[in-house]
């Protein structure tokens, strides 16, 4: 699933490491960006990284839906807005690449290749669901599709990454654990300790923050000391680079140079998705710490999906009709989960101790 080096035509990275990014990079990165916009890309291939990023929209337009209408219960955190983040990433990993992600991580799921009806019949609580029905938004698992969570609390993933990392190393995988932090977690010691790990026996972990502005209802001036937030890796020998995360094409062009860093053998890498949550933190946050403004702006100017869709209109022939034709079959796939996970049945109360480690 290896994806040609170019450019996306978005703002170029910035990058702090032990091994830097020269002058000469930074200058070919734009030369190729003048030349082409769709990184090389065919027609079929970008068409798939919109598909893929519509069916994480749709769907969580629907589970938002369904948690107004009082059938999905406990946290629900959306992903809306940070589509091009993992659609980016999963570009560039192999499909047995293990990933682990926070508590926001429908969006993770669906781009590992879980089925949307898996996903929607757990948040709904039902048998047929990922996790049986008993995990919830936040607690989701699937050993085929190689996603290790979901996990409720902040930063608690980011050891678990590097620990897949270690076991990856030890039992000489040639893998890469992609593990997800927000802003928020960036904060959390056990997220230096798992650096300081990683760093010292070379794990091949990437660590990718998405910066989505807001820990819960906090901006990241107001959390963090200092917030070019790819440079916490410094102290620990860790490169890394700060990406557009609302373009895909340049999630995939810094994601490509960073997994081949890791794959290699080289050790961890970081990235810092500049990205935004339209909703709220969870579907109980009126967001009332930001503006109406501040959003549309975002909507309008930096949408992953307009702006991969003005690439491929402008530069791959893509048709009004065909983009039509994409968003009919995933609002099928989308109502098909939906109707799916509505008609499941809810666990057995005979499974409430089952999959669970008790105290001895």
């Amino acid at each position: 699933m290896a994806t040609k080096k170019g450019s996306s035509g978005a703002a170029s990275s910035k990058t702090g490491s032990r091994s830097g990014t020269s002058t000469s990079r930074r200058t070919s990165s734009r030369a190729r960006k003048q030349s082409d916009p769709t990184l090389g890309l065919s027609k079929d291939r970008l068409l798939k990284l919109y598909r893929d990023m519509l069916l994480i929209r749709r769907f969580e337009e629907k589970a938002g839906q369904l948690y107004g209408m009082g059938l999905i219960g406990g946290f629900c955190h959306l992903y809306i807005g940070q589509e091009a983040v993992v659609v980016g990433m999963k570009a560039v990993t192999n499909d047995d690449d293990p990933v682990v992600a926070s508590y926001r991580c429908h969006g993770h799921m669906l781009a590992s290749g879980m089925e949307a009806r898996g996903v929607m019949a757990e948040l709904t609580g039902r048998r047929n669901g990922y996790s049986k029905g008993k995990g919830g938004s936040m607690h989701m698992f699937s050993v085929e599709k190689a996603f290790y969570g979901g996990h409720g609390i902040v930063g608690a993933q980011v050891p678990v990454g590097t620990g897949v990392a270690f076991a990856i190393k030890y039992n000489g995988e040639d893998k890469v654990c992609p593990t997800y932090l927000g802003d928020g977690a960036i904060n959390q010691g056990q997220v230096y300790e798992s650096f300081n790990m990683a760093s010292l026996w070379k794990l091949p972990v990437l660590y990718v923050i998405e910066n989505n502005k807001y820990g819960m209802g906090t901006s990241v001036e107001r959390a963090s000391a200092t917030t070019e937030l790819y440079m916490r890796g410094q102290a620990y020998d860790i490169p890394g680079e700060q990406v557009d995360g609302m373009h895909v094409l340049s999630v995939i062009e810094a994601s490509q140079r960073a997994v081949d860093h890791v794959r290699s053998g080289k050790g961890p890498y970081i990235l810092e998705m500049l990205t935004y949550r339209y909703r709220g933190h969870s579907m109980s946050d009126p967001a009332k710490y930001r503006s109406k403004e501040e959003v549309q702006k975002m909507r309008q100017e930096k949408d992953p999906l307009l702006r991969l869709r003005d690439v491929m209109e402008n530069h791959a022939d893509v048709t009004e009709d065909e983009l039509k034709q994409i968003d009919r079959e995933i609002k099928d796939i989308v109502s098909d989960a939906a109707e799916f996970a509505q008609n499941s049945p809810e666990p057995d109360s005979s499974e409430l101790y089952t999959d669970v480690t008790l105290p001895v």
